[in-house]
């Protein structure tokens, strides 16, 4: 467990200074430069990353079940996981309505797949990782939402043919995750 919860404090920590040290990130991106910036940002998050990968495959090899999800929560996980690939897409497609609505699609996809998991399984190792990143995503996204108020930024609304695309291709991604790379990678397949 130590290395899953190393891993997390690094990755997600990296991946909150916006969140809690906006002022401190704009200063060391004004004195360092944004590539040194950038470079030491990536660098941290993939050893976070690789210590997350680590850690919950060690506890994975021992799991200490908290409880055990009925086959209902299953089905929802899955629903809940096909919108969060469709906010995921809805993060990169230009123009989309679901962007011009939502504003931070990225944040909310993962909110969405790290809930969809939290009710899919219930191990500890699960419990922690998932409810790390619910709890970092909701974070993120008040956070997120909160800028944008005090920034006053406006979102353009979206068009339709790009809201298609954006749905085609976050099913495109469910079902490539779904069908293959979650058992390839993970696994574990969604659909047995």
């Amino acid at each position: 467990m130590g290395y899953l919860l190393t891993g997390l404090v690094l990755f997600l920590g990296v991946h909150s200074v916006r969140i809690f040290a906006n002022d401190w990130r704009t200063r060391c991106r004004r004195a360092w430069g944004p590539q040194v910036w950038r470079a030491a940002y990536a660098l941290l998050s993939l050893m976070g990353f690789a210590l997350i990968v680590w850690g919950f495959g060690q506890v994975r090899q021992s799991p200490v079940e908290v409880w055990h999800p009925p086959v209902g929560l299953r089905h929802a996980a899955s629903l809940l996981t096909f919108l969060a690939f469709v906010l995921l897409a809805a993060a990169y497609v230009p123009g989309n309505q679901i962007k011009a609505r939502v504003h931070h699609p990225m944040a909310a996809a993962v909110k969405l797949w790290a809930f969809a998991h939290l009710l899919a399984n219930g191990n500890v190792g699960h419990l922690v990782l998932f409810g790390a990143f619910l709890v970092w995503a909701v974070l993120s996204f008040v956070a997120a939402r909160r800028r944008d108020r005090l920034e006053g930024t406006r979102y353009p609304a979206g068009q339709s043919g790009a809201t298609g695309i954006t749905v085609a291709m976050g099913l495109a991604l469910w079902l490539a995750v779904t069908l293959w790379l979650h058992g390839w990678l993970i696994g574990v397949r969604p659909f047995g």
